[in-house]
């Protein structure tokens, strides 16, 4: 809108210029108004005249038009009736700047003349006018002043009006537009002579003076900040300190004044400037300030400032700190005192803190506390305001006292009271007021022993007893403001202890937070089982420093391909969630998140899929089978390893070796030992007593039939088997996939009587023959007579190229390597 209006106001102001350039001599028209610069509302007023031979008027009729800006203004009432003169009243100007324009009602319209409109406010006095004198180099008079609240949207005009009382000299500074504030220059004011000064504001709409200001440039000098020379104790004057300050060189000239002073001190661990300044009234530099009242052997910092009689104050000084001399500790101590019962050696462990009362003193700086008993003497000395002790259960009471290097305090007595069971405190809470303070309420029990309370808070994420603090209480107090120590996002614990004239009852804990956030971190999902639609999600309890607050839920979020979220709430306690109702098709996705009262945080993301079958099954399945293995394997074990003869009988049976053997060692022993009996109800086993041998033929003829058919029932034609149906190449048995090798008829010992139990046949069978084509353990015939040549009838073991059948003197000395041969001939002779 406002480029809008000023486009207008362009094309206005051309069309004006045109016209009177037409005929510059003569303008078609004027225009004359109430005011060109008015107060902004009031009403405005304007005529507007063309002259009758204007060209552009001159043989037509005439009608004339105002226009405001770009806004068409009706004309007033009463206008002549030739035409040629218009007026035109606005009743409120709310311009502060507007064109006012005369057209003539042509084609086009014409302006034929205007004016600019201007409106405002008159100027408002100038208020709170005042100097201040500065002593350094150069040195000048500053004074300023506010020119009001109120916009003139007309330009203003201050100008800065001086007087010197002694002289009649008057001077005028004007500032630079829109700065209220001037620098009178050192030649412009005297330090010590009054002048006279004041504001005036103009313009067009009227002017206004400020109230004038009478001052002593002097006095209204602001000093440069002081400098401490010096702080120290006051000889043989306790608590009193003796200061000592100067000026900047520049104004040693004010060396004769006298200046008000103000020192703030503070003690040096306090850290808070005190609230009261002290004042020195009418000092000069050159005496020191002595400040007395003060604490003994306490070192405080101070700051000096000054000013001249009702001038500004200076800038505080740079600290500077000092003792007092010291003084033996005054006062008593807070103490608190819990016992705990050692029922081995029947003593009392004990923890005693102190602090500060209010009309403690240390009275030292460097102060340590000493506990003592009747009897046992010290107890304890530290610096802490903490002692942990042990004594007999006898001792009722020890001494506290504070010590510094003058002396040491009046002793407080603390008594020792073993640990009791009566209760009355109940339902505390603790209700957070900002970052750093708790209020704590309980309920008290009445009692007519209970003296007080103790409110012990200490952080949970220290151990040391050191920042265990505590406030006792009167008997009627229930609540505490607990504030200064806390930090937000830490844990404490707040416990409320009754006090009883004979002793301490038990204490009501809670924890508390004083703010909370969001935890730090948030523990890993860990997949504990897996079923065939639903599984079992665990992690591990959040570290106490990373909590940041008091867990409120634990928040298992999951969702399968398609985008679809479910959730699972848990127990803060059992930190494990079961998800059921799940696809084993699906692959699922899952995040925890772990919540406050300050806000929550969520964990990474972990996969995981059910499985077709059930796991839990399997599992048990596949452990039942490895028990079983196990056990079977300790059963062989067992059995391998044990002495027990039945046993290893029935699985390693003892065959004797037929080339290593004599029948004249298969006795009795040791058949009994071979072969003994497993079971009564198997047949009962018979001793060896006879091995018989059938004579066949070398080469039998094909239609024989088998020898093991044939002569099933013949004992002697088993026994004949066995030198003749291995060697018979063409041989071939009902049982051809065996070789039996052996025969054995088992019978009684002859004094024994004849058993009644059939006898037992006991064949020895094998798919590979011992004396066939493979080789043997049992050495050839050849091999071992070397060059002696034997008969055709000694050759048991098979054929071979060195064995030609020989009969001949000297052969009885072969048997006596091979006696099991020799009884074999000495039957073949019987025979005979």
């Amino acid at each position: 809108m406002k480029s809008t209006s000023a486009l207008v106001t362009v094309i206005l102001l051309a069309l004006v210029s045109r016209a009177r350039n037409e005929d510059d001599a003569h303008p078609c028209a004027t225009v004359q108004a109430s005011g060109s610069v008015v107060p902004l509302g009031s009403p405005v007023t304007a005529t507007c005249v063309v002259r009758g031979d204007c060209p552009l008027v001159t043989g037509q009729a005439v009608r004339i038009e105002w226009r405001l800006g770009d806004r068409v203004l009706p004309a007033g009432p009463g206008a002549p009736e030739s035409g040629l003169v218009s007026q035109v009243a606005i009743p409120s100007f709310n311009h502060t700047r507007e064109f006012l324009t005369c057209c003539v009602q042509a084609s086009p319209v014409q302006v034929v003349a205007g004016l600019e409109i201007r409106a405002g406010y008159p100027p408002e006095a100038p208020r709170n006018l005042s100097c201040q004198t500065n002593l350094t180099t150069p040195i000048t008079l500053t004074c300023s002043w506010d020119p009001g609240q109120q916009e003139t949207h007309l330009h203003t005009k201050y100008t800065l009006h001086t007087q010197i009382c002694d002289s009649n000299e008057n001077d005028t500074y004007e500032p630079l537009p829109g700065v209220h504030r001037y620098s009178i220059p050192r030649s412009g004011f005297v330090l010590f002579s009054n002048i006279h000064i004041y504001v005036k504001a103009v313009n067009e709409l009227g002017e206004a003076t400020s109230e004038a200001v009478d001052l002593e440039p002097v006095s209204a000098a602001k000093f440069d900040p002081p400098t401490i020379v010096r702080i120290q104790a006051v000889p043989r004057k306790y608590g009193c300190l003796k200061l000592s300050w100067n000026l900047s060189q520049q104004l040693a000239w004010t060396a004769s004044l006298r200046l008000d002073l103000e020192v703030r001190l503070t003690p040096a661990d306090g850290g808070q400037w005190g609230e009261q300044p002290i004042l020195r009234s009418g000092v000069r530099t050159s005496r020191p300030v002595d400040l007395c009242r003060l604490l003994h052997g306490t070192r405080y910092l101070a700051q000096i400032r000054v000013r001249y009689q009702r001038g500004p104050w200076s800038e505080w000084s740079r600290s500077r700190s000092g003792v007092t001399l010291e003084n033996a500790p005054a006062g008593r101590l807070d103490c608190w005192l819990k016992a705990s019962r050692d029922r081995a050696d029947k003593a009392l462990d004990v923890l005693l803190f102190w602090k500060p009362s209010k009309q403690f003193r240390a009275n030292g700086q460097n102060v340590s506390y000493t506990v003592v008993g009747k009897r046992n003497g010290k107890v304890c000395s530290t610096t802490r305001h903490y002692c942990a002790f042990r004594v007999s259960s006898r001792v009722k009471k020890v001494y506290l006292s504070a010590v510094n290097a003058v002396g040491k305090s009046s002793p407080t007595e603390v008594w020792i009271y073993p640990p009791g069971t009566r209760e009355a405190v109940s339902n505390v809470t603790v209700v957070p007021r900002d970052d750093r303070s708790l209020l704590v309420q309980w309920k008290s029990q009445r009692s007519s022993n209970l003296t007080g309370f103790v409110v012990e808070w200490r952080p949970l994420l220290q151990t040391d007893p050191s920042s265990t603090q505590f406030e006792l209480t009167d008997q009627n107090q229930t609540q505490l403001f607990i504030a200064g120590s806390l930090e937000p996002y830490k844990p404490y614990g707040i416990s409320v202890y009754p006090r009883f004239k004979d002793g301490i009852g038990p204490p009501q804990t809670v924890d508390a937070y004083s703010r909370e956030k969001a935890p730090s971190m948030v523990p890993k999902l860990q997949i504990t089982k897996i079923w065939k639609s639903h599984v079992e999600l665990a992690w591990d309890e959040i570290p106490l420093e990373q909590r940041n607050g008091f867990i409120q839920n634990y928040t298992v979020f999951y969702c399968d391909p398609k985008g679809h979220f479910q959730v699972a709430n848990a127990d803060p306690k059992e930190r494990r969630v079961v998800l059921r109702g799940l696809n084993s098709e699906s692959l699922y996705e899952a995040f925890l998140m772990v919540s406050t009262l300050g806000g929550s945080l969520n964990g990474s993301t972990v996969h995981f899929k059910v499985e077709s079958f059930d796991a839990a099954a399997v599992v048990e399945i596949v452990t039942v089978a490895v028990v079983g293995l196990l056990l079977a394997g300790i059963g062989v074990v067992t059995t391998c390893f044990s002495d027990n003869k039945s046993l290893n009988g029935r699985f390693w049976p003892a065959v004797p070796d037929p080339a290593n053997s004599s029948i004249t060692r298969w006795t009795s022993q040791s058949t009994q030992d071979s072969n003994l009996a497993l079971d009564k109800e198997e047949p009962n086993p018979m001793y060896l007593s006879h091995l018989s041998f059938l004579d066949i033929p070398v080469k039998p003829s094909k239609g024989d039939d088998d020898p093991w058919s044939s002569t099933a029932g013949d004992t002697s034609d088993l026994g004949e088997s066995i030198c003749g149906s291995p060697l018979l190449p063409d041989y071939s048995g009902s049982n051809s996939d065996s070789v039996p090798y052996a025969t054995v008829v088992f019978s009684a010992p002859c004094s024994d009587p004849v058993p009644d139990d059939p006898q037992v046949y006991l064949r020895s069978e094998s798919t590979q023959p011992l004396l066939e084509t493979e080789e043997s353990s049992s050495p050839k015939c050849c091999h071992n007579m070397g060059t002696v040549k034997m008969p055709d009838e000694q050759c048991f073991f098979g054929p071979s190229h060195d064995c030609v059948p020989e009969t001949g003197e000297g052969g009885g000395t072969l048997w006596d390597d091979f006696p099991f041969l020799r009884a074999l001939a000495l039957n073949d002779t019987e025979n005979d």
